[in-house]
């Protein structure tokens, strides 16, 4: 082996190591990732940021302190061990079957091959190996980590984190992330980072609404368009845990992976477990650069391969609620049908005993009476009208009122002499189960066969509560082992139908998350609909995740959630920036409502290509852009005349020696022009909006 000897000759990502140096450079196509190993096997960090030779980063190693300044934590590992002078938040903490608790690094090996360097290690005593895994994709500055655990001797694992990040001294930092609550889903906030521990979880089973699980980190001078940031998002649909820390001398690093506090993992001898992915990204170019780096990678390497354009959908639920039946099923259908919708979704109450939310949940076959010859007639209808059928179902949850929990008791997360809590008169079935597995898959397969589904609501409404499985020789494994078995049982659902639309939704927003997306073609983004408050969730949604993944209703005005009123113009342009769809009761729509519906249908589909293919840029005043080569689509809006701006949007990406004709009015305006000066503002009238789309003419 050579000093300086390349693994990797990918067209843009490489990975080299010198190992005199014991230092490895992962270069993507704008950034560099650097770490070491100490004399005592010790991963350590170097570097992560912009780009470097390895020769440069050998000599970044080499000037750093091997000890904490304060001599009492080591500080910078590259993954965090318990055992020496480690105080901090740890990624690793295990204990034996004598009680001996801790890692000591041993160096064994590592490999690299197609992307993927594997650095694999084991305790300097016991029967405990660890592998490090680090994949880079080709063009794109992302790192995806994760961890795998191998057991020789039985072991408690208490924590098992899938990666730590660590970035460079700063006089200060601060955290970006979405919080918020059923409703009101992804709320950008950001906040100082206090010297300390701050952590980020999930103790529900389930993603949540409350918290994203990624962060972005600056050192208080980002913005928009400048500015270093450093962000990480966990591809994990359940329990988690983020701990970000600032010590006292200037750096900030963090750990995450799936789990919380209290859950001990036993393994067994001969037993491996391995981690969920923890994608890593540093950008150079602002908050806007971030979030388009990750709308691409979310796109080329995480969504399921399919065209970008997501199909316009109608769902009956804000329509119906619990009171449906074939007839009003079928007087919905036509009117949508007449608007330009292509796909028809049935929601909630189509089942067993299903009039509310106190009975059927697990009884998934038509309910006679409201369906007396089942939903292939209605179904039959629907494709008849030129659009395709679609179904909402919840296979996590079953309701103690179902024949199903009367014939299986057992099959839902419990514990012995605890009592069964219900939430929404229901409970959670247990897919950590092969039998609950096989289950949902038969039926579910069968169901969307047989009626010719091409798109799939998966709901999830219920945290978990006594989450244990009696008689298990590893209980708390079922926090890890049900999101596994929801993954599996949607990837053989998605074998069986190759062409199926899935969407992922958890009461609203609260499964939104790189696990589920590698399955969900989209994400029902908030179960509020108002179009005013949707501003502020999908501007939350798109800092991580693009466009053609955040499902937007247009529904009825007033608003049924909020009595809020808002023109039908206003309620198009708002969910034309996301994945469109219809939910208001059509029945009740005037004449002049349908028409303005079916014009602004027309328009979405000839600017859908841009919005769902496109790049997208943030701009001032609620604005937001799309743009491909020749195409851009800006949406402005406006909630309010008292908080008008005077001042116009000034668009950004486009070529300042080209010309684009405005195809509403016919105006050709210079690219130099729109860049520096923009659009003008919006009439000072509240909830008016604008959609512009320009197309680039040659001179």
């Amino acid at each position: 082996m050579t000093k300086h000897e390349p693994y990797s000759r990918l067209r843009i990502c490489v990975i080299t190591h010198h190992s005199e140096a014991r230092v490895w450079l992962l270069s993507t196509p704008g950034t560099s990732y650097a770490f070491r190993l100490d004399a005592d096997d010790t991963p350590r960090h170097v570097h992560w940021g912009r780009p470097l030779t390895l020769e440069q980063a050998v000599v970044i190693a080499a000037d750093l302190p091997y000890e904490d300044p304060g001599g009492d934590d080591p500080g910078g590992e590259e993954y965090v061990v318990e055992g020496g002078l480690r105080f901090g938040a740890q990624s690793l903490t295990v204990r034996f079957d004598d009680g001996v608790r801790g890692f000591e690094w041993r160096f064994l090996s590592h490999t690299v091959e197609d992307g993927l360097l594997t650095l694999s290690f084991t305790d300097r005593v016991r029967s405990l190996g660890l592998d490090l895994h680090y994949r880079l994709r080709d063009g794109h500055d992302q790192i995806e980590r994760w961890a795998v655990l191998t057991a020789d001797e039985p072991v408690d694992v208490l924590r098992f984190d899938s990666a730590a990040w660590t970035l460079p001294a700063r006089d200060d930092y601060r955290v970006s992330h979405v919080v918020g609550e059923w409703g009101r889903e992804f709320q950008l906030q950001r906040d100082r980072v206090p010297v300390g521990e701050t952590v980020f979880t999930s103790r529900l089973g389930i993603t949540g609404q409350h918290a994203g699980p990624w962060l972005m980190l600056d050192a208080q001078d980002a913005a928009e368009e400048h500015g270093e940031v450093w962000s990480a998002a966990l591809a994990w649909s359940g329990s988690r845990r983020i701990t970000l820390r600032r010590d006292p001398y200037g750096r900030a690093s963090w750990t995450g992976g799936f789990g919380h506090e209290g859950l001990v993992w036993k393994l067994a001898a001969g037993e491996r477990l391995e981690t969920p992915v923890f994608t890593g990204l540093y950008a150079p170019d602002g908050f806007g650069g971030t979030s388009r780096r990750w709308h691409a990678y979310v796109e080329r390497e995480v969504l399921p391969a399919r065209p970008a354009e997501r199909p316009l959908i109608f769902n009956s639920w804000e329509a119906t609620e619990f009171d449906i039946g074939e007839k009003q099923q079928t007087e919905l259908a036509e009117l949508a049908a007449g608007l330009g919708v292509e796909v028809f979704v049935v929601d909630d109450a189509w089942f067993g005993a299903r009039t509310s939310d106190m009975a059927g949940l697990g009884d998934w076959w038509p309910n006679p009476d409201r369906f007396p010859n089942g939903l292939g007639p209605l179904a039959d209808h629907v494709r008849a009208l030129g659009m395709g059928f679609g179904l909402w179902v919840e296979p996590e949850a079953v309701n103690p009122d179902s024949d199903l929990f009367r014939a299986h008791p057992d099959w839902i997360l419990h514990q012995d002499g605890r009592t069964r809590t219900q939430r929404r008169h229901q409970h959670v079935l247990n897919f950590a189960r092969r039998d609950v597995r096989e289950w949902a898959v038969e039926w579910l397969v069968r169901t969307v066969t047989e009626l010719d589904v091409v798109f799939l609501k998966w709901d999830m409404n219920r945290p978990f509560s006594e989450a244990g499985q009696p008689g298990a020789a590893d209980p708390d494994r079922v926090w890890i082992e049900h999101t596994r078995g929801v993954y599996e049982v949607m990837d053989r659902l998605r074998a069986a139908r190759p062409g199926l639309y899935l969407e992922s939704c958890a009461g609203g927003g609260g499964r939104a998350d790189l696990g589920v997306l590698a399955r969900a073609d989209q994400v029902w983004t908030s179960d509020n609909t108002d179009a005013a408050d949707r501003v502020s969730i999908q501007h939350g949604h798109c800092q991580l995740l693009p466009a053609r993944t955040m499902g937007a209703w247009v529904t009825d005005s007033p608003h049924g959630f909020t009595a809020r009123p808002t023109s039908i113009r206003y309620r198009f342009h708002v969910s034309m920036a996301g994945a469109m769809g219809i939910g208001g009761n059509l029945r009740n729509w005037s004449e002049e409502d349908l028409a303005w519906a079916r014009m602004l249908v027309e328009q979405y589909k000839r600017i859908r290509p841009v919005v769902h293919g496109g790049v997208q840029y943030r701009l001032e005043h609620d604005a937001v852009q799309y743009l491909t080569e020749d195409e851009v689509v800006v949406f402005q809006f406006q909630p309010s005349a008292l908080t008008r701006s005077v001042a116009r949007t000034r668009l950004k990406g486009l070529d300042p020696d080209a010309r684009y004709r405005n195809e509403t009015t016919g105006a050709v305006h210079e690219g130099a022009v729109l860049l520096s000066h923009g659009l003008p503002p919006l009439l000072p009238f509240d909830w008016t909006s604008e959609l512009v789309h320009l197309k680039r003419v040659s001179r």
